[in-house]
């Protein structure tokens, strides 16, 4: 038996759905044929039920279908699709990350602090040393370490100040600036934005082939590669750091530093340098051998950055209203953090980004409807009066709730 209901349309364009009312009025006409004609169509009368029951029936199954349909498509994908289309690419979704943190481990002069060394912040958030160090000379050695659990936890500055498991030889810890904040499971946009560029993945010698594969190693939060094919030595950025003459710059936050610098020597070019200016952050070298020789195996020097915590401030005034809720201020500081961290398919803000205050209105908007919304403003100091921050490529932006003022006017 033929229907009366408008099918499925597969165009060029894609798919082409009917809407409730064809599909509505397409159900009323075969009931009213099924019954010989001269049926009440009225949605109260039974017909009138049956057909509306059958309409949304075929609306919610044509919804799923065009669901489906567009879940090939690497610009609407998400879940399980994204995950097999990533899979072609060899690809898998990055888990959530902890925060990340750069400390100052004190004590005795040339002691050995072992990876995986235990401290405890003021929060009771439990950190551990991603690498080996070695105490200095001068009583001191710059350690990174990672939040045993994962998400956005903060570790705000001079927070990390307890050793948690005796080493023998290592006596303090302070980290001098927040740390990075950790993230939750890949989002969506961002697996999509990791693919298209793990496509230079497979060529070589490439700022964005050395990109793919450092962001590819585990653990990695945020990546910035870059080249200075000229003799000279180039200013570059907001913080106008000095790009070696024919190098390659790559920042890197979280991640081991072995199996970065392992990535970035497999895909570069031979004979290119690496830069060594800190800058805001600090320099990472790590010796990488070419395993294709027998002993004694050549052996290179890798360098790379891990960008300064650099805190982001932001300053949100709204207007008067007796309908603003008690707590308006924190739902505006966890709706800006969200945004700023990459949630609900948001790019997150990273290093070298151009963090807009515009683009935060929304979400703004969003957690408080009808709120009358003055301004945002975004600076690298307390009470911002600018609408845009540029970051370097030495920086990696940082955000806590502390540093968003809200005021009502």
């Amino acid at each position: 038996m033929s229907t009366n209901i408008p099918p499925i349309q597969w165009t060029t364009t894609g798919v082409v759905l009917p809407t409730d009312a064809e599909i509505l009025t397409g159900a009323q006409a075969d009931i009213d044929a099924a019954f010989g004609g001269g049926t009440n169509p009225a949605l109260n009368t039974p017909q009138g039920q049956i057909a509306s029951s059958e309409s949304a029936i075929v609306s919610d199954k044509n919804s799923n279908i065009a669901y489906i349909a567009n879940q090939v498509d690497p610009q609407y994908s998400e879940g399980r699709f994204q995950d097999a289309i990533g899979r072609i690419y060899f690809m898998t979704r990055k888990p959530a990350q902890s925060t990340v943190v750069i400390c100052t481990i004190g004590g005795v002069p040339g002691a050995y602090v072992p990876a995986g060394s235990l401290a405890l912040d003021t929060s009771e958030n439990v950190y551990q040393l991603l690498g080996a160090v070695n105490i200095g000379t001068g009583g001191t050695v710059q350690g990174e370490f990672a939040n045993v659990a994962t998400g956005p936890i903060p570790c705000y500055a001079g927070t990390l100040t307890k050793i948690y498991k005796t080493v023998p030889g290592w006596d303090t810890i302070t980290n001098a600036a927040d740390g990075i904040l950790g993230v939750d499971v890949e989002s969506p946009q961002a697996f999509e934005l990791r693919r298209q560029n793990s496509v230079a993945a497979n060529s070589h010698g490439t700022t964005d082939a050395i990109f793919a594969a450092v962001y590819a190693v585990s653990g990695v939060l945020n990546a910035f590669v870059i080249d200075n094919p000229s003799g000279n030595t180039v200013n570059y950025g907001s913080t106008n750091y000095p790009l070696a003459p024919h190098s390659i710059y790559v920042a890197v936050v979280g991640g081991q530093a072995a199996s970065i610098a392992q990535a970035i020597w497999q895909f570069k070019d031979a004979g290119c340098s690496y830069n060594t200016a800190a800058g805001n952050g600090t320099v990472q070298t790590v010796t990488v051998y070419d395993t294709r020789y027998t002993a004694p195996q050549p052996a290179y020097d890798v360098s790379f950055v891990v960008p300064g915590s650099t805190p982001v401030y932001f300053a949100v005034t709204l207007g008067s209203s007796a309908n603003l809720p008690s707590n308006y201020a924190t739902t505006i500081q966890n709706a800006i953090i969200a945004q700023f961290e990459g949630q609900n398919n948001n790019t997150p803000a990273g290093i070298a980004s151009l963090i807009l205050a515009g683009n935060y209105y929304g979400a703004v908007l969003a957690a408080l409807p009808g709120v009358e919304l003055v301004s945002i403003f975004v600076g690298l100091a307390a009470s911002p009066t600018g609408y845009d921050v540029q970051m370097g490529i030495d920086q990696e932006p940082t955000l806590s709730a502390a540093d968003i003022t809200v005021t009502v006017l």
